[in-house]
């Protein structure tokens, strides 16, 4: 009986890139590097198109062993990827593609990059923005897949990571992955800083998988092109998000952006105060994550939402729907009070010394590895 399973090392959710002008790329190398949390002998990756209105074709896809920090790779180390058996994967709209399987030594902390080559004109539109320090990649013009070190003047920096929604390893059964779901909060640095807590550990087995998308909310989704980059709602990202190989745990912090989004059709034509949920909506629909992780065998975590006095549309009654908000997930979940971690003990509706970003809604870095520390030890007791 093997003693082995996939499990899923790093992840970012599928969400709908900003409509602009410009949708379509063709002749471009995405390069992401990955940090791996533990040892495997096999690797094999997710391609997903969830949100693209169009099929995509992807020519090559590679992964190699970084060399350095950045996005240069060692040559000699260079795996094609196959998908039955072809060097290259056609992927209609609104579906995924997993690689073939194949033989890769990995060890904890050890930095591969996976490289993406898109040959012919392909709507960019299945992807996410994640921040961290994690969370880097790169574009370059032309086919760079087997190019050890990305020319200067044809590269640029990216945080956008399309297609590429899961990356899995074949390891030991303990090692087992922890899923962070949620908007853009989430899709920001504390997965990243809990990934680094893990990373040093020498006994790690957890891997951090983040599953994020910024602006999105649990009950509503925009359908103007405006703001369909701000993602989709909860009963349709869930279920295609959580399954996830090798998953026992996840942490859910998501609700912020139902009850500060809606201004009113005189201020914003597309955010009608008919979009506001009741406090008990916003309670059934947590309940619906609860249920389906649960469902899924995941242990689960919710974690509080944040101080937003002094963000642009805060009120009285925002706050209040907040915090009724919170004292139910403290009372009826297994709890990670980001709440108490960031904010100011003196004045609890806003941010702690050195907490806020500046926008009064997101946190600092500061504040981000506070998260990670409660998330770490929170998950580390159980």
């Amino acid at each position: 009986m093997s003693t082995n399973h996939w499990c899923t090392v790093w992840g970012n959710a599928m969400s709908i890139t900003d409509h602009r002008v410009g949708t379509h790329s063709k002749d471009i190398t995405l390069r992401y590097p990955i940090t791996l949390p533990f040892a495997g002998e096999k690797i094999r990756i997710t391609l997903d198109n969830f949100c693209g209105t169009e099929d995509v074709r992807i020519e090559a896809v590679t992964i190699a062993c970084s060399a350095g920090e950045g996005s240069s790779i060692d040559s000699n180390t260079i795996t094609k990827l196959t998908f039955d058996g072809n060097p290259y994967v056609e992927i209609k709209a609104g579906c995924k593609a997993v690689s073939d399987e194949v033989d890769f030594v990995s060890s904890q902390n050890k930095k591969i990059s996976i490289s993406i080559y898109i040959k012919e004109a392909t709507q960019m539109r299945s992807s996410v923005i994640a921040t961290g320090p994690l969370s880097k990649g790169y574009y370059s013009v032309g086919d760079k897949s087997e190019m050890a070190d990305l020319p200067q003047d044809d590269t640029r920096n990216t945080n956008c990571f399309y297609f590429l929604s899961d990356v899995e390893i074949y390891t030991d059964t303990k090692n087992a992955a922890v899923i962070c779901y949620g908007d853009s909060i989430t899709a920001q640095s504390w997965p990243d800083y809990l990934a680094l807590m893990f990373l040093a550990n020498p006994d790690n087995n957890k891997a951090v998988v983040r599953k994020a998308t910024s602006g999105s909310r649990i009950l509503r989704q925009y359908s103007c092109i405006t703001y369909e980059s701000y993602g989709l709602k909860g009963d349709v990202r869930f279920p295609h998000e959580i399954p996830v190989s090798g998953a026992t745990d996840i942490i859910i912090q998501q609700g912020i952006n139902d009850i500060i989004h809606p201004v009113g059709v005189e201020v914003n034509p597309f955010r009608p105060m008919s979009d506001l949920p009741t406090v008990p909506e916003l309670i059934d629909g947590l309940k619906y994550y609860i249920d389906s992780s649960i469902g899924h065998g995941l242990n689960t975590y919710v974690g509080t939402l944040l101080p937003i006095e002094g963000w642009r549309t805060y009120a009285d009654f925002r706050e209040t729907m907040k915090n009724e908000y919170n004292e139910w997930i403290r009372n009826n979940t297994q709890l990670i009070d980001f709440d108490r971690a960031v904010r100011n003990p003196e004045r609890m509706s806003a941010f702690g010394e050195g907490m806020d970003s500046g926008d009064h809604l997101h946190p600092s870095e500061k504040a981000y590895e506070e998260m990670a520390k409660l998330a770490y030890a929170t998950l580390i007791m159980n």
